[in-house]
């Protein structure tokens, strides 16, 4: 869980998780989302890499990465269990949050 951490605590590798979400991408693509070297990019791969939260795959000459959102929701998981927080499932929140109206049934 500490390598989860440590890659979230930067705003570059918290962006490329980001991009992520949306569509594997390239290095080159992500590298071009960011005003930073190319060897700095593939130093934030490194720790994205290393905490399990990107996997990567050459084709060609070209190496995409992609999400891996369940050790990410994992991570997140542990740590609100470790506070003692439970996390309840999108729609359970949303019921939750709904006020009850006059005459509604509880």
């Amino acid at each position: 869980m500490n390598l989860v951490f440590k890659a979230l605590s930067d705003p570059t590798r918290r962006k490329v998780l980001e991009l992520l979400r949306k569509r594997p991408m390239t290095a080159g693509e992500l590298a071009g989302e960011f005003v930073v070297s190319k060897p700095t990019m593939s130093a934030h791969f490194a720790v994205l890499r290393e905490a399990n939260l990107i996997e990567q795959e050459k084709v060609g000459r070209e190496i995409i990465y992609r999400l891996k959102m369940s050790v990410l929701e994992e991570a997140l998981l542990s740590f609100a269990q470790a506070f003692g927080m439970e996390l309840l499932p999108r729609r359970a929140n949303r019921a939750a949050a709904k006020p009850k109206g006059r005459g509604a049934i509880a």
